[in-house]
């Protein structure tokens, strides 16, 4: 049987195949009022349709756990029962289609508060439904972002329970799957790295107290994720600086200390805290990353970036350099990819009985 068509057990879910959709942020919730956050015709169009194109597992978009924790004022949040109404629609047709539904839980941080990538992608201010970012370090992403307010030990603990709080909120939803964003310079990441953590209290300095913010969280929502329900989470396996970064060494270390706190499958991921940084992109750049977790490690990983082709993705799993492949891009241009890759592959994967005439 083909890598990418093995069916993946984590816990008591069994996800269909190794195809799975990255979070990707669309931008297109109501910035404010009853309806912030919740997702719309746009969000149920865009997932079902992968869903129905044979992904096994779709990881929806960064979602805020609290309306400052948003990357736009256009995010997905899940901070409110409307929300969960919301999403219990989407989720209850993925599964429908035999797709795993899973959710990315995120905290913005210091580069929260910015506009549409298509409406520039800079930082906004109240007329423009924005809000001051918060991060553990008054310090800057970049030259036109605010800086941030540096949060105090009672903020870093409310914010550990509103992740709690938003992952009972998804499990209440229908997601199978929860996913923790400690990626791409958003708050948990900033925490991580000393580039940007530059806390001299119990949150900064060593190690051991950058982690701590990232493991708290990492606790307080597997205390109230099931035991039989998969928990993941994403990471920049390093900043690409050559000093004062997190590096992939951290990385691999971390991944113990997940992996020791309940976290089931590291989604491995590179950079987004530091900007203008020289990223040596091309065709799986970021596999490398995975493929040493799954070396050096027991934690199961899955590898992301630049994935397009299918005999490209069939030979990262069969080599043993990722559990699973995270499409991004590839997937906004072709919805279904799996099944044209079930079709390369001389494999089979679900197809809707209303598109059966095409098979």
């Amino acid at each position: 049987m083909s890598a990418l068509f093995q069916p993946f057990r984590l816990r008591d879910t069994t996800i269909p195949n190794r195809i799975w959709m990255s979070p990707m942020c669309q931008y297109s919730a109501a910035p404010e009022g009853p309806s912030a956050g919740v997702p719309g015709d746009w969000h149920f169009a865009h997932y079902g349709a992968r869903a129905a194109g044979g992904t096994g597992l779709i990881v929806v978009e960064a979602t805020g756990v609290s309306p400052e924790g948003r990357i736009s004022p256009q995010d997905l949040g899940l901070w409110n029962d409307t929300q969960v109404e919301a999403f219990r629609r989407l989720t209850g047709f993925l599964r429908s289609q035999g797709t795993v539904p899973g959710i990315q839980l995120a905290h913005a941080g210091r580069k929260a508060s910015t506009a549409q990538p298509w409406k520039g992608g800079t930082p906004v201010g109240p007329d423009a439904h924005g809000w001051q970012p918060l991060a553990p370090s008054a310090l800057a992403f970049a030259e036109r972002h605010l800086v941030p307010t540096e949060l105090t030990v009672a903020q870093i603990q409310e914010i550990v329970g509103r992740f709690a709080d938003a992952a009972r909120r998804a499990l209440a939803a229908g997601f199978e799957i929860a996913e923790i964003h400690g990626a791409h310079g958003y708050l948990i990441h900033e925490f991580l790295s000393p580039h940007s953590n530059h806390r001299t209290d119990a949150y900064g300095g060593s190690y051991e107290n950058r982690t701590r913010f990232a493991l708290e969280v990492v606790d307080a929502v597997r205390e109230v994720w099931p035991d039989d329900k998969p928990l993941f989470f994403r990471v920049s396996a390093t900043d690409w600086l050559e000093e004062g970064g997190w590096t992939p060494d951290d990385t691999v270390r971390f991944a113990r200390d997940l992996q020791g706190h309940g976290i089931d499958l590291l989604d491995v991921s590179t950079g987004g805290n530091a900007p203008r940084v020289r990223i040596p992109t091309g065709p799986g750049y970021q596999v490398p990353f995975a493929a040493r977790v799954k070396a050096e490690t027991t934690l199961p990983a899955a590898a992301v970036g630049l994935i397009t082709d299918v005999e490209q993705a069939e030979k990262i799993l069969a080599n043993g350099e990722a559990d699973a492949v995270l499409l991004g891009r590839e997937l906004l241009r072709n919805p279904f990819w799996a099944q044209h890759a079930a079709r390369e592959l001389g494999a089979t994967v679900r197809v809707p009985d209303q598109y059966g005439w095409a098979v």
